[in-house]
């Protein structure tokens, strides 16, 4: 778990230096400029996501129960994930009345992502990654709301919606029925 727990410290450490050192992040931009620093984030971020993946896998092979979650739990992440999936998609799609709506659907995703996923996996190592998600979603979210409001990309309009839904459809279905047991080992239901 050890292992696991350095990959989250590297990936969400580094998303975190907006919510923690804000002022310092723009300085850096300023310092190094915005390309370099796109790449330098993208190359930490990418290690530790990683690792913490990597680790999650290793603590699989000998995991700590904390409680055994009821089988119908499964149903309860797979109905979560549908507007997660969708809010995943508004976060990209300009011009939809949802990103308009939220400001911030990818954080609001992610928050839907990790908290399914606690209810429904019992082992000490879920509980510690997805709730490392899950708190991280949370501060983010209520950080950003406190950052000045960026120009909208758009007039919101039903055809960027429409397109946002069916958008987020389409990854849901590729990601539960296919991706999902491909990537973590693990059969959707």
């Amino acid at each position: 778990m050890t292992v696991m727990i350095l990959g989250l410290l590297i990936f969400l450490g580094v998303h975190s230096v907006r919510i923690v050192a804000d002022d310092w992040r723009a300085a850096q931009v300023r310092r190094m400029g915005e390309l370099p620093w796109k790449a330098a984030y993208s190359v930490a971020s990418i290690l530790g996501l990683a690792i913490a993946i990597w680790g999650y896998g290793q603590m699989r092979l000998d995991p700590t129960w904390v409680w055994f979650p009821p089988v119908g739990l499964r149903h309860a992440v797979a109905l979560l994930m549908i507007p997660a999936f969708i809010l995943l998609a508004a976060a990209y799609v300009p011009g939809n009345h949802i990103k308009a709506k939220l400001g911030h659907p990818m954080i609001i995703a992610v928050k839907l992502w990790a908290f399914s996923h606690l209810l429904a996996n019992g082992r000490l190592g879920d509980i510690v990654f997805f709730g490392a998600f899950l708190a991280w979603a949370v501060f983010d979210f209520r950080s950003a709301r406190r950052r000045p409001q960026q120009p909208s990309a758009g007039t919101p309009r039903l055809a960027g919606t429409a397109i946002t839904v069916v958008a987020g459809l389409v990854l849901y279905y590729l990601f539960a029925f296919h991706l999902h047991v491909i990537i973590t080992g693990v059969p959707v239901m």
